[in-house]
């Protein structure tokens, strides 16, 4: 008996993920809208127009722990718009935003405040739409933005240990 030929590695209509392009003319999924509304505006304020959602009620109700799971959520945002073909850059300054709301928010009752007025996710949801679909170049902003947050974490990095290199030059010459 003679043995049948092997199928394909993989039908022809699906492609290993490496080989995958980005689809950037399918609309920003529904469920990043939501989420969007959910997590920076779900909520009115009594008595005023200004609303809130879920980061800055979680960072309140769990210090340091609520603003670190807020972030899980902006990091899904942030994975539709690598999947999408946002521009490299774009994806930076929406890093950016996801860290500085992350980690101003873990400031006590400041950080709260400054989570509901920062709006991370909407910043985001708004970078996703300029950049989505026409595969338009990333702006000199971008560049000057994720440039400066740059800059600004290699000297968090480097200010202490050049302070700690001053230190124990002043202690030895003693």
């Amino acid at each position: 008996m003679s043995r049948p030929a092997d199928p394909a590695p993989w039908p022809s209509e699906w492609r290993p993920p490496a080989s995958q392009e980005p689809d950037v003319t399918e609309p920003i999924p529904v469920w990043v809208r939501q989420l969007v509304i959910l997590m920076d505006g779900a909520f009115k304020i009594p008595g005023t127009e200004f609303r809130i959602g879920l980061d800055p009620i979680l960072g309140l109700l769990l210090p340091g722990a609520g603003d670190l799971l807020g972030a899980l959520p902006s990091l899904l945002i942030v994975n539709v718009a690598v999947r999408r073909g946002v521009p490299s850059v774009v994806v930076h300054r929406m890093l950016l935003n996801v860290a500085i709301d992350a980690f101003v928010g873990v400031i006590p009752l400041f950080g709260d405040v400054f989570d509901a007025a920062y709006r991370s996710n909407e910043k985001n949801l708004a970078l996703l739409e300029q950049h989505l679909g026409e595969r338009r170049r990333p702006r000199l902003a971008d560049y000057v933005v994720v440039g400066l947050a740059m800059a600004v974490g290699v000297s968090l990095v480097l200010l202490p240990l050049l302070l700690v290199v001053l230190l124990v030059k002043l202690i030895v010459t003693r």
